[in-house]
């Protein structure tokens, strides 16, 4: 039996590839780093975090650990907030790290007083 809309299938087809390859660029250029600790009691109005430490229903909070955190019925919700230097010149350049603004900066190696130019960043 012979397929009596071959262009309309090829079409078709084709938007599935094209919406897939999409797809595919939005969650490669979209890696934030982020992570669930789910709520234990349902009906309750706080969350407990991962050191016991219990923050009210709809609260969010900035961790030592530079992650902006939510808590929700459903858990709690963190993310990290650190943008990373992955395209610059890394042979002349090193990325050093503020655990106070949560962030880094690129500086040359052998003056660290000039900063590097930097073309991507990845959360």
């Amino acid at each position: 039996m012979t397929d009596p809309f071959p262009s309309l299938r090829c079409q078709h087809l084709n938007a599935i590839l094209v919406s897939f390859v999409v797809l595919a660029t939005f969650v490669t250029l979209c890696s934030t780093q982020c992570f669930i600790i789910p709520n234990q009691n349902s009906g309750s109005n706080e969350c407990k975090d991962l050191d016991g430490i219990t923050h009210p229903l709809n609260s969010q909070w900035k961790t030592e650990n530079c992650e902006e955190c939510s808590c929700s019925q459903n858990g709690i919700n963190c993310c990290s907030l650190i943008a990373i230097p992955v395209e610059y010149d890394t042979e002349k350049c090193k990325k050093v790290f503020n655990k106070e603004t949560c962030s880094y900066t690129v500086v040359e190696r052998d003056n660290p007083e000039n900063p590097c130019a930097v073309s991507q960043w990845v959360l």
